[in-house]
């Protein structure tokens, strides 16, 4: 339970200004090996479904994984006590400092970043599906009506959602995943 707080805690520390999940997955996967990487995909996926902040919903699932709910509840406490408290005093230094033109540039650079491990965390995704053709189809279907025709997420996840489901929904004997 104590490393499940602290692995949490790294998480939120780590990636302060962005890139959220690229630290989740780099913590989670690659460093503590907690997870594979398919069932961090699964976990992510899982997250970004239910309503609310989509690390405190994949704390809420790496804790459930293997403590229950004492996990889930250490891993809210991982990543929102010393953050949230942070923020805060962060919050009220900004506060009587923002009218200062470095703080500008310094808010720029972290945002700058950010982009880069969320773009990092995209990569090492694309990794993982890069033999499954329907999947690229998917994603990048996703991109193109988001950003060229400028589709809503809601009415897209409602559309796009049930044909990845129905796509790879377990079937008796078959699998819809390309095989390493």
């Amino acid at each position: 339970m104590r490393q499940l707080f602290v692995g949490m805690l790294q998480v939120a520390l780590s990636a302060f200004g962005g890139g959220l999940s690229a630290w989740s997955q780099r913590i989670v996967v690659e460093e503590r090996r907690w997870l594979s990487n398919e069932e961090f995909l699964t976990g992510l996926t899982v997250a970004r479904l239910f309503p609310g902040p989509n690390q405190i919903n994949m704390a809420v699932y790496v804790g459930t994984f293997f403590h229950g709910l004492r996990g889930a509840l250490v891993a809210l406490a991982g990543m929102l006590l010393l953050p949230f408290t942070l923020l805060m005093v962060l919050g009220l230094a900004y506060f009587s400092f923002h009218s200062l033109p470095a703080i500008d540039r310094v808010l720029a650079g972290v945002v700058a970043a950010a982009a880069g491990m969320a773009l990092s965390m995209g990569f090492k995704i694309l990794g993982e599906y890069r033999r499954d053709p329907v999947a690229l189809l998917l994603a990048a279907a996703t991109l193109v009506a988001m950003e060229g025709f400028h589709v809503r997420l809601v009415p897209l996840v409602l559309v796009a959602g049930p044909l990845a489901m129905a796509w790879y929904w377990p079937r008796a004997g078959a699998s819809r995943l390309p095989k390493p």
